[in-house]
C-alpha cells in the first residue's frame, strides 16, 4: 500500500537517475574492457578485425541479457535500503557506508540469479568487477554532487535574500483523530499534503473514519509510547505536529504516572526520533494553562504558575523541546486558549461546549463561581494557526512560543452565560458559589497576531450557535456519553493500550517524576 501512495514524481527521477548510473557503469566496463583486449591483443595477438567486431557483438548481446535483470535488482535493493523513501539508516550518518553496501549487495544477488538464468549471456568477471566499482562511485556521487548542489544554491539564494525553503510535503499529526487533531487533518489534506496520523484511539475513530481510503491519507494504529511505532510513523515525515496527550487536569489527575509517560517521557522519545530522522519542524500544542492564576495580563515572557498537573507536564515538555532547538531541529510551542466549537470527534468536557449543550437540552446551566478570567479559541482556528506556523519560514518560528487565541476572546467564566442567555433566551442562568478550580488568567495574544498574521475568524457565540444547531439536528444525541469526555472515557473504559508501557518511558517517567515534572 505504501509504494503506490508515496511514488511520487521525485522518487521516480531518482530511480530513473539511478537506473541510468548502474546501466552507464555496465556499458563502461564493457567498453574498457574491449578496448583492453584491442590494445594489448590479449588473448590474440594476431586477431583480425572480425575476430573484434565478433567480440564487440558478442559484448553488446551480453549487456542487453544482463542488463535489465542488473538494473531491476540494484532499483529492489536500493529501495529496501531507503534511497528513495529516506528510511531511517539511509539518514544516518553511515549513508555512505549503506549506498556502497547496497551497491555490493545488488551485485552479489545478481552474480547469483544470473548462475541459475541460464538464457542470460555470462559477464566477464573483469566487467563485473569494474561495473560494481563504477556502480558504487556513480550512484554514491550523484548524491554527494546533489547535496554539494542544494548547499551552493542555498547559500547565493542567501545572498540575495531569497533563501530556498525546503518543501513540505508529508506531516505527521500525532493524536490526528482527537479533537483538533481531526479538524487539522482535513485541512491539510484539502491543501494536498500527505498526512500521517498516529493515534491510539482510546477515544474511538469517530474523528477519521470517513478518511479511511483517502489517497494522501495514512493511519497508523498506534501507542506514542511506543519507540517502533513511532519510528515507523517518521519514515516519511517533512514536519511534525504533536497532539497527543492526556488533555484536561481531571483526566490527568486519574493517574500522575501516566500522565508523565504520555504527556512529557513520550514527548521526548518522538522528538528525538524526529532529530534523528532530520525533521526540522515540529509543532507541539500547549496550554494556556500554564499561566495558572494571576491578575495581570500574561503574555508568553510571563512566569509560569501551574495549579495543575496538566499544566505541569506541559511545562515540562516545552522546556525539554525548547531545549533540543538547534540549527538542524526547530520546535515551535503553541500554548492554546481554551478551546470551543464542533469537531469530527465531538468534546462536551470543554466549558462552552457543555454549557451550550445543557442550556439546548436541559434550558439551565449553572455557574460555580463566574469571576475566574479564561481566553477562549475555536478548533477551526487553532487548526489555522497550525497551518501558519507549517508555512511560515523556519527562522520566524524556531524555538518560540505562541499564545493562541484573540485578545477579544478574554472572558470571566460569567460572561459565557451571558452570551448564552442571550443568544437563548429561554434558558436559565444560575450562579452559585465558588468554582474550585483555581485557574484565573487574561492572556494576551499579539505576538502570534504580529509574526504569524493569525486572527481568529470564529467568536464564542459562533461556538455555541454550532453545539446547538448540532443537538437540534440530531447530529448529536446525547453530550453526556463517555466518549464525548476525556475523564469519563478513561475512569469508566479500562482502555489496554493505556496500560501497556515500554521500559524506556517508564525510566523517563521516574527520571521527571522526581524532578517535579518541570524540567
Amino acid at each position: 500500500m505504501r509504494l503506490p501512495k508515496r511514488l511520487t514524481l521525485e522518487m521516480l527521477e531518482r530511480i530513473v537517475a539511478d537506473a541510468v548510473m548502474v546501466n552507464l557503469s555496465l556499458i563502461t566496463a564493457l567498453v574498457v574492457r574491449f578496448l583492453f583486449m584491442v590494445v594489448t591483443g590479449e588473448g590474440n595477438p594476431e586477431a583480425s578485425v572480425a575476430f573484434y567486431t565478433r567480440t564487440w557483438q558478442q559484448y553488446v548481446h551480453a549487456y542487453r541479457s544482463s542488463a535489465w535483470l542488473l538494473t531491476l535488482v540494484c532499483l529492489v535493493v536500493f529501495y529496501l535500503s531507503g534511497f528513495y523513501t529516506y528510511g531511517r539508516s539511509y539518514r544516518g550518518r553511515y549513508k555512505a557506508l549503506l549506498i556502497f553496501q547496497a551497491v555490493t549487495v545488488s551485485y552479489l544477488v545478481f552474480g547469483f540469479l544470473s548462475y541459475f538464468i541460464h538464457a542470460l549471456t555470462p559477464l566477464p568477471r573483469s566487467v563485473l568487477l569494474g561495473s560494481w566499482l563504477l556502480s558504487a562511485v556513480l550512484v554514491g556521487g550523484l548524491r554527494v554532487f546533489s547535496a554539494l548542489w542544494r548547499q551552493a544554491t542555498w547559500a547565493e539564494a542567501s545572498i540575495w535574500g531569497r533563501p530556498e525553503r525546503r518543501r513540505l510535503r508529508n506531516i505527521l499529526v500525532i493524536g490526528g483523530a482527537g479533537y483538533i487533531g481531526s479538524v487539522l487533518v482535513r485541512k491539510l489534506l484539502a491543501r494536498g499534503y500527505d498526512v500521517t496520523v498516529l493515534d491510539a484511539l482510546v477515544y474511538g475513530d469517530e474523528g477519521i473514519r470517513d478518511l479511511h481510503g483517502q489517497p494522501h491519507f495514512e493511519f497508523i494504529h498506534g501507542d506514542l509510547r511506543d519507540i517502533e511505532t513511532v519510528v515507523r510513523a517518521l519514515q516519511y515525515a517533512d514536519a511534525v505536529v504533536h497532539l497527543g496527550a492526556l488533555v484536561g487536569d481531571p483526566a490527568c489527575a486519574l493517574d500522575e504516572r501516566l500522565t508523565l509517560e504520555i504527556n512529557l517521557a513520550a514527548t521526548r522519545i518522538i522528538a528525538e526520533v524526529a532529530r534523528g530522522f532530520g525533521v526540522e519542524r515540529f509543532i507541539f500544542a500547549s496550554t494556556c494553562s500554564v499561566y495558572g492564576a494571576s491578575d495581570e495580563l500574561l503574555d508568553e515572557r510571563s512566569a509560569l504558575n501551574p495549579v495543575s498537573l496538566y499544566a505541569r507536564s506541559k511545562i515540562g515538555s516545552e522546556s525539554m523541546l525548547l531545549a533540543m532547538s538547534d540549527g538542524r531541529f526547530a520546535p515551535v510551542i503553541l500554548r492554546l486558549a481554551t478551546v470551543y466549537g464542533l469537531s469530527p470527534r465531538p468534546r462536551f468536557d470543554l466549558v462552552v461546549n457543555l454549557l451550550a449543550a445543557k442550556a439546548t437540552y436541559e434550558k439551565r446551566i449553572t455557574i460555580f463561581g463566574g469571576n475566574q478570567w479564561r481566553p477562549f479559541v475555536h478548533v477551526e482556528d487553532v487548526a489555522e494557526a497550525i497551518l501558519k506556523c507549517l508555512d511560515a519560514p523556519l527562522d520566524v518560528v524556531r524555538g518560540q512560543i505562541f499564545n493562541v487565541g484573540s485578545d477579544e476572546q478574554n472572558y470571566r467564566i460569567a460572561e459565557i452565560g451571558d452570551i448564552i442567555q442571550r443568544l437563548m433566551p429561554d434558558v436559565e442562568v444560575v450562579y452559585q458559589g465558588e468554582d474550585m478550580d483555581r485557574r484565573n488568567y487574561r492572556v494576551s495574544f499579539a505576538k502570534i497576531r504580529r509574526h504569524l498574521n493569525f486572527t481568529p475568524r470564529h467568536t464564542v457565540a459562533d461556538g455555541i450557535l454550532e453545539i446547538k444547531a448540532a443537538i437540534e439536528e440530531g447530529r448529536i444525541k446525547d453530550y453526556r456519553e463517555a466518549r464525548y469526555s476525556n475523564y469519563k472515557t478513561l475512569s469508566e473504559e479500562h482502555n489496554s493500550t493505556l496500560i501497556r508501557c515500554t521500559s524506556l518511558t517508564l525510566l523517563y517517567a521516574d527520571i521527571y517524576a522526581g524532578g517535579g515534572g518541570e524540567g
